[in-house]
């Protein structure tokens, strides 16, 4: 059967992922990527898989939103001949910035970039670890684009598809190496 669209068969990863129940609250299954990432072999496979979607798409930046997707990012932007940008909460960064406030489902949040990180028209790759509701991803989208960027994808390891968080990124190319339909 076709993997559907933007989607890399990496599913043999989901058995180094832990599985929590009742976290951080009662009802919610977490899915605890720390034993993925602990795991020189799957750690290397999520990059290298990553990184084989992206290459085509010469991207000229990685931008990871704080804090998980600071352990990707760098890592990929490594393997992309990429620099890296980190997308931060406020009051992280000593330069200049730009901010991008945003709903959330339980309240609000606001991430920061520094103002000189992006020139107009580079070519951007937005990662994280998660894609739930999508709130953070959009909002990272309209920080990069508020400087200028190319938005060249958004990638995740983990994407709840239960949620729907891609429906609100869908002008975009979305890819999600692993899925979780409930």
């Amino acid at each position: 059967m076709a993997q559907p669209s933007g989607r890399t068969n990496c599913d043999h990863l989901k058995k180094l992922i832990r599985e929590v129940p009742d976290f951080p609250v009662k009802g919610i299954l977490f899915y605890d990527i720390t034993t993925l990432l602990k795991d020189r072999v799957g750690y290397a496979t999520l990059i290298d898989a990553l990184a084989e979607y992206y290459l085509p798409k010469k991207p000229h930046l990685v931008l990871g939103i704080e804090a998980r997707g600071f352990i990707f990012g760098p890592a990929l932007a490594y393997r992309l001949n990429a620099g890296f940008v980190p997308l931060r909460k406020p009051g992280k960064l000593p330069a200049q910035t730009a901010r991008w406030d945003y709903e959330l489902e339980y309240g609000k949040a606001s991430l920061e970039i520094h103002r000189d990180a992006i020139e107009p028209r580079q070519r951007v790759i937005i990662v994280d670890d998660l894609l739930a509701t999508g709130g953070t991803a959009e909002a990272s989208v309209h920080l990069a684009k508020s400087l200028g960027a190319e938005i060249a994808g958004l990638g995740f390891v983990v994407e709840l598809d239960f949620l729907k968080g891609r429906d609100k990124l869908a002008p975009y190319d979305v890819h999600s190496l692993l899925h979780y339909d409930k």
